[in-house]
């Protein structure tokens, strides 16, 4: 079956921050792995639900917070699709992938990790999925271990059998590193981490983005994602856990919608997820996530897995000619998410996104909170594009220029 192509032009349209010039010249965005653009549909759909039904979900009983609730449980039940969970229950509601590691390190590790316990995380990992695990070691006297990388920023994995223990107890770890780009092999790391019984998180922030999830066919236990890097707004987003794991954990927070009966001296919990959603949520931005993530099906992931693979051979090839350049990561676009991390010459990361900036053109600089990555390769930062659907040649085309300019100056 041949895959869907998709029109970068066209979908371009249908995002308005895109329309906009920028120091005189049409803007390039290339900084979608911090944060993507929003499609028309998405804004719409935030303003709709402010203008027609803003109301507090699951707490009253006339027709604008009837309406209010089906959307956010609607979206519920879309997100839960997007990863393949089993049942829209086990997707809780967080702001974003770094409050849903947050959530699983309290609520689950203070009551499953102890002294001498091992957690193992990567040198790859954003600090999201760093300090809340070091923040767990300090509480409980566990020990943190580390997935090493080699001269790609690949896992060397032939350490895995001695990484991994009876007392490693969680393995962290991210589906695609946003600051090399590299696609991890989480199935493999996860089905090793089970057979010494350890919890197995995935950072899906970069990895629900740009490829179809299915959590089932991963074989882990919780999945983390952000709304605002695929097109949906910020401080939105869910962690994905196993049922009978949600089950098992005590709240995150207090508050109300998240109990069941309250008493003078003691509590009761709503069941799952909903003892995990203490107060007034974000409503809208769940309404938001689940009108991206219809936006997204509608132009198709396989579409946009080919449109971006293509895109980032075409980027790998062009930025391979500019002198004095080097691109951090694996080589192999299979083995690499749609973005570029690079130095160039003397030139330092945050002058080169400066004088991109000056033409136009949108990039990530600084070490994208991904020091020990950066310590790996003996370097503080790297300049970072990032591809996304509605990126073409053309964006490529200015990025190139822009570098040779950045050479000029630096020669």
């Amino acid at each position: 079956m041949t895959t869907a192509t998709l029109d970068p032009a066209t979908i371009r349209r249908e995002f308005p921050a895109l329309e906009q010039s920028i120091n005189g010249r049409p803007l390039v965005y290339l900084d979608n792995a911090a944060t993507s653009q929003k499609p028309r549909v998405v804004l719409d759909a935030l303003q709709a639900y402010y203008e027609n039904d803003n109301a507090n979900v699951h707490r009253g009983i006339h027709e604008l917070s009837r309406r209010a609730t089906v959307a956010y449980e609607e979206s519920r039940a879309k997100v839960a699709g997007w990863v393949g969970a089993a049942e829209p229950s086990e997707i809780v509601w967080t702001r974003g992938t770094t409050e849903a590691i947050n959530l699983v390190s309290t609520a689950w590790g203070l009551d499953n990790v102890g002294e001498g316990d091992e957690i193992l995380i990567s040198v790859l990992e954003h600090h999201s999925n760093i300090i809340p695990w070091q923040l767990l070691a300090r509480r409980t006297g566990a020990v943190i271990k580390y997935i090493e990388l080699d001269e790609q920023g690949r896992w060397i994995l032939d350490e895995l059998p001695r990484l991994l223990t009876d007392r490693t107890k969680v393995v962290a770890i991210s589906h695609v590193s946003n600051a090399l780009g590299t696609v991890n092999p989480v199935k493999r790391v996860a089905a090793a981490a089970h057979e010494v019984g350890a919890l197995v998180l995935v950072d899906g922030a970069q990895g629900a983005v740009h490829m179809k999830v299915d959590v089932q066919e991963l074989g882990v236990d919780c999945y983390a994602f952000s709304g605002h890097k695929m097109c949906g707004p910020t401080g939105i987003g869910a962690l994905w856990a196993r049922r009978d794991l949600l089950d098992s954990m005590e709240p995150y927070q207090g508050g109300g919608e998240m109990i069941h009966f309250v008493g003078r001296d003691e509590s009761s919990w709503a069941t799952v997820p909903h003892k995990f959603e203490a107060g007034t949520p974000n409503i809208a931005g769940a309404i938001g996530m689940g009108t991206a993530i219809d936006f997204l099906s509608g132009v198709g992931m396989d579409a946009i897995a080919k449109h971006e693979h293509e895109l980032l051979e075409y980027a790998l090839e062009r930025m391979n000619a500019v002198d004095g350049i080097r691109i951090y990561g694996p080589q192999s676009p299979d083995e690499h998410s749609a973005l570029i991390s690079f130095t160039l010459g003397d030139a330092h990361p945050h002058d080169i996104s400066t004088i991109l900036d000056s033409e136009g053109i949108a990039v990530r600089a600084g070490h994208h909170c991904a020091q020990l990555a950066m310590q790996h390769f003996g370097i503080s930062a790297t300049a970072r594009a990032s591809i996304y659907l509605y990126n073409t040649e053309s964006d490529i085309d200015r990025l190139i220029e822009g570098l040779e300019q950045v050479q000029g100056i630096f020669a």
